[in-house]
């Protein structure tokens, strides 16, 4: 039975790895404070990067055909898994390979991702130390192994428009849905809506402090451990009043397991995230 709501762990403080641990076999979310991602990086990036989606700019880098890498205009946005009507969004995806990154900002994102991608080292290092033996034995290798020599980890640049004229019926921001990968690591947002789906079918919202940064397990953590860390079905809901009017922006880092790591089954990580790709195309 998942818990309601998220624990709220100091980086720093000595119960950390254990309190983390727990929320995340809970819940399938934490939210960390007071760790080494500079929030005014963050605060750096979500404004510059709002201002180049809105200046046009980012159209020039627009994905191709059968392509991850590049800018996914709000027609392009995903089809969460079992809808049929697209998010309300448009995001920007760089991998550790890319060659198609916008001349018009910083470098600053790839610090950030730097960063936190050793921010989720260390988490998942508190993840293997902490998990029983009887769960350990099912893993092919140690959690936070599964993340060395990947090239799947993946930056996504988020923005949620305003949400301005005639939005489509039944549209959102971020429909219910589930990562694929091991581990995300979120920044707060510049505006609260991220929601976890509980045990008792009620959605609660995530801790949205700034400074703050919610982790949560993705589907290969989940098949990894059976269940043991749950993959919790969240959302970003549609803002009302004055917040509709404002623009979210967004820093997930999808964190994956190397291709060649077997998750469940014998099936590998390149395996599975494959399929999680072909579902949503399929839909498109």
């Amino acid at each position: 039975m998942l818990s309601m709501t998220p624990d709220v762990v100091d980086f720093r403080s000595a119960d950390a790895p254990a309190r983390f641990t727990e929320s995340l076999r809970a819940t399938g979310f934490a939210v960390v404070t007071n760790h080494p991602l500079p929030w005014e990086l963050v605060e750096s990036i979500y404004a510059e990067w709002d201002a180049f989606f809105t200046s046009g700019a980012a159209d020039a880098y627009t994905v191709g055909e059968d392509n991850q890498e590049g800018y996914f205009p709000p027609k392009m946005a995903e089809t969460a898994k079992g809808r049929t009507v697209r998010d309300l969004k448009e995001f920007f995806h760089v991998y550790p390979w890319s060659d198609k990154y916008p001349s018009e900002v910083s470098r600053d994102a790839f610090r950030y991702r730097d960063i936190a991608t050793e921010v989720a080292s260390t988490l998942l290092g508190w993840v293997d130390a902490h998990t029983p033996p009887e769960v350990a034995d099912q893993l092919s290798m140690p959690v936070a192994q599964m993340l060395e020599g990947n090239t799947r980890t993946l930056l996504r640049i988020l923005r949620y428009p305003p949400l301005e004229g005639d939005v489509p019926d039944g549209a959102v921001r971020a429909a219910a849905h589930e990562d694929i990968n091991l581990l995300t690591v979120l920044p707060a947002s510049n505006e609260s809506g991220l929601e976890l789906l509980g045990s008792d079918g009620e959605w609660y919202a995530v801790p949205c402090d700034p400074g703050s940064i919610a982790v949560n397990c993705g589907e290969m953590l989940d098949r990894a451990t059976n269940g043991y860390f749950p993959a919790t079905t969240h959302r970003v809901v549609n803002p009302l009043g004055e917040a509709a009017l404002r623009a979210r922006m967004s820093l997930p880092l999808f964190l994956a397991a190397a291709d060649d790591v077997v998750i469940t089954d014998g099936r590998t990580a390149g395996e599975l995230l494959a399929e999680r790709i072909a579902e949503l195309r399929s839909q498109d």
